[in-house]
């Protein structure tokens, strides 16, 4: 019965869907920043109870999720930014970002990856405003030339405003053949820093990864997208029917309501994890790649992202808020809690890092390997030292 309600559904929401352009205004522009991950890779600063983030690992005075909120001021109203976070972080997310309200906390009741928090972002947002056109944040990315992501940001919104089909990406020029990033294939020429997306490639290795530069054709996957509420619906009832409920169709004069918390609860116990590039951008024949360069973007997701964008010492090390005493060591990363006092001897290209219980030592080549030992970790100790 549920399946027919929701086929139903579907059929008159896409009956609904109008093809009138929106008017071209700011108001009519959202972001979503997506903070609700637990950040296993950069264990054990990246915790259960305070992931990266919510930390400052750059040593600004601003955690990832202020530093994404600071880039996007002056281009989206303030009122337009909505946070889609786990239920245990809105306490934390109120407090680092005191100017939005309540109301912008989109609280997911389990961890399902990115496909079931677009789709309800999207309905959210569009019961508010049908005409919206939203932005997708990642919040640990590293923008170090701010006002030219900006410009970008705009001309994204711009040409999604001109074109309300199409599903826009962000793609970044790699500056070097790299394995902890996805990447995407350029397609058909469109217009100026535009073209169409003939494919997407997740984390490639090392031979791969020199072939996609050396072709010229691809481009660093931020995991920043821009679409209309409408056109990422029509996308997800399309091409996502299987990895994520049909049931968010359902949900028409709900969104916005007092039963919406309760309602998205049910959705999310019968929802499969999927993450909208698999579920939804893979398969759609609409994506759009708006080839960026020169914005010094990184996603800081891992070690080796840190170490990259850290400054060094003579000797390649990069050591955070330590008093420490480096010996014959090289392209070292030491993240330690306070001032306590470290001395390293004789380690070339290794991770030290410590929390309030537990201490990570290996070979910077190994990072990718972090995630198993946390799991490992879980199920050896429960989540005391997660």
């Amino acid at each position: 019965m549920h399946c027919v309600r929701g086929k139903i559904a579907i059929l008159a929401y896409q009956l609904k869907i109008t093809k009138k352009k929106p008017k071209m205004t700011e108001n009519n522009r959202y972001c979503v920043i997506l903070c609700g991950g637990c950040g296993s890779r950069l264990w054990p600063k990246s915790r259960i109870q305070m992931p990266k983030q919510f930390i400052d690992f750059l040593g600004t005075g601003q955690s990832l999720l202020q530093l994404t909120v600071a880039r996007l001021k002056g281009i989206i109203p303030q009122e337009n930014i909505f946070m889609l976070t786990q239920t245990e972080y809105a306490e934390i997310v109120k407090q680092q970002v005191p100017e939005i309200s309540e109301s912008q906390i989109l609280l997911e009741p389990a961890r399902r990856r990115t496909a079931p928090g677009n789709a309800w972002a999207a309905y959210h947002i569009k019961a508010i405003n049908p005409d919206a056109k939203i932005m997708v944040a990642p919040c640990d990315n590293i923008i170090l030339r701010v006002d030219e992501f900006r410009q970008s940001v705009v001309k994204a919104f711009e040409f999604i405003e001109q074109n309300d089909d199409t599903l826009l990406t962000f793609g970044v020029k790699p500056t070097h053949p790299e394995t902890r990033y996805g990447y995407i294939q350029q397609g058909k020429e469109i217009d100026g820093e535009f073209a169409t997306v003939k494919t997407f490639t997740e984390k490639p290795d090392l031979e791969l990864a020199k072939v996609f530069i050396d072709s010229g054709e691809f481009y660093w996957n931020t995991g920043i997208f821009f679409w209309s509420a409408d056109t990422i619906i029509k996308a997800l009832l399309e091409n996502a029917s299987v990895e994520v409920s049909p049931k968010f169709a359902e949900g028409e004069g709900i969104y916005g309501t007092e039963r919406e918390t309760e309602f998205i609860k049910e959705i999310y116990e019968v929802s499969p994890s999927a993450s909208i590039d698999y579920a939804v951008l893979d398969k759609a024949d609409n994506v759009t790649v708006l080839r960026v360069e020169g914005i010094g973007w990184t996603d800081l997701g891992t070690w080796g992202a840190l170490y990259d964008v850290s400054p060094k010492t003579r000797e390649g090390n990069v050591v955070q808020r330590a008093k420490a005493m480096m010996v014959n060591s090289r392209n070292n990363v030491v993240s330690v809690k306070s001032d306590k006092l470290v001395i390293v001897s004789g380690l070339d290209d290794y991770i030290i890092a410590d929390s309030d219980n537990a201490l990570l030592i290996v070979p910077r080549s190994e990072e990718q390997k972090i995630r198993n030992y946390v799991r490992e970790v879980k199920a050896v100790h429960g989540d005391k030292y997660l």
